[in-house]
């Protein structure tokens, strides 16, 4: 229930992304969504098994890789402006996203 209560929050980042950043990132998941429909696609072909999880195993790779920018991105900005304004829980909040990378 926790879980279901953080999906559904409405935070902002205290600053917004660069436009560069942001054009990287829009990058990246317009590839995993090519990567997602060619994986549609051989299935529906009837692909090899082994052809099929390679292909997963590279989205896997593919949105990990954006979540580690994704987070270093948020240390470099939230993280360090709320350890600045002396809110040191979000040392914890930000483990427990690192947890959640692996």
């Amino acid at each position: 229930m926790e879980e279901d209560k953080n999906l559904n929050c409405e935070r902002h980042r205290h600053s917004p992304r660069s436009e560069e950043e942001l054009k990287s990132l829009q990058n990246r998941i317009a590839r995993i969504q090519g990567q997602l429909s060619g994986i549609s696609k051989m299935l529906d072909d009837n692909r090899y098994c082994g052809d099929v999880l390679t292909q997963l195993v590279a989205v896997q790779s593919a949105l990990q890789s954006l979540g580690y920018l994704v987070l270093a991105s948020h240390m470099n900005s939230c993280v360090k402006d709320d350890i600045l304004a002396g809110k040191d829980e979000v040392i914890d909040e930000t483990m427990d996203l690192i947890k959640k990378l692996k």
